[in-house]
Order: C-alpha cells, then sequence, then structure tokens
C-alpha cells in the first residue's frame, strides 16, 4: 500500500459512497460534480492500491480509514 494518507475530500466521497450514494448524489450532496467525486474515488483507489469503487471502500474499513464515526459525521 502507499504510505499517502487520504484526503478529507477523498474521505468524505468514500464515506457518502460506502452509505450507497451514487457519484452523482455524492456530488449533490458535497456541492461539487460527479466527475470530482470520481476523480477522488479514483485518487482513493491508486493510493490504497486497489481498482474499483467497493475494494477501495473494503480496503479503507480494513485499514480504519472509514469508521463509524466518520460516516456519523458526514450524514449529520
Amino acid at each position: 500500500m502507499n504510505s499517502t494518507p487520504l484526503s478529507r475530500r477523498e474521505l468524505q466521497c468514500l464515506a457518502w459512497v460506502s452509505c450507497g450514494k451514487t457519484s452523482w448524489e455524492t456530488g449533490c450532496i458535497l456541492g461539487i460534480s460527479e466527475s470530482t467525486v470520481n476523480f477522488h474515488l479514483r485518487n482513493a483507489c491508486r493510493k490504497l492500491n486497489v481498482y474499483g469503487r467497493q475494494a477501495c471502500i473494503a480496503q479503507a474499513w480494513r485499514l480504519g480509514l472509514l469508521t463509524p464515526s466518520i460516516l456519523a459525521r458526514e450524514t449529520e
């Protein structure tokens, strides 16, 4: 795994996608475009050395980067 930590925006995008939101919905929630959400998700995948958003979410959970507290904070 690359040692580069995920940015705040990458974590936000991952948190919303892990809740079942699409890139379009995530973009509306965060006030960014769908393509920007996809950009952040691709960067997160690269940093976690995985392919695909589901693998990225799983890896982030395994590494403790996504936690219930992050999800609660993002969904408030």
